[in-house]
């Protein structure tokens, strides 16, 4: 196992969220992914004002950048998730999705960020990531 969950059972279970609240990097190759939106190949937008659908897109660019890698989610030690005018009730579209990119691995240290914009008005949410492999 490259990467190894750290979820101290005196704090919230995080995992029920999605996320750890550390990740030990046991790897030695790393692997830092830009920011991935909701752009198909041809810099399309998928979803247009829907964050449910710009994040699965997101999401699989970012799955897109680590097969090219020859990584997976497994390998994704943190995620920065960036997500525009951010309420608390976004989560509820924007967590069944990430849990779903992990698909059974163990889910990655990630951080929620509100921003007031990203680079392009019709993004709704952009995500970054970090990756180790042995």
């Amino acid at each position: 196992m490259p990467n190894k969950p750290i979820n101290p059972g005196q704090l919230y279970n995080a995992v029920e969220f999605g996320f750890s609240h550390a990740v030990e990097s046991r790897g030695q190759r790393t692997l830092h992914l830009a920011g991935q939106v909701a752009w198909d190949p041809e810099c399309n937008v998928v979803g247009a004002d829907d964050l449910a659908a710009q994040t699965r897109q997101a999401l699989a660019n970012l799955k897109a950048v680590l097969a090219e890698a020859g990584a997976g989610p497994e390998h994704v030690v943190r995620l920065r998730t960036y997500i525009v005018d951010h309420k608390p009730e976004k989560l509820g579209v924007v967590l069944p999705e990430i849990g779903a990119f992990y698909d059974g691995a163990t889910p990655a240290a990630n951080t929620l960020i509100g921003v007031a914009a990203l680079a392009m008005p019709e993004f709704l949410i952009e995500i970054e990531a970090t990756a180790v492999l042995d």
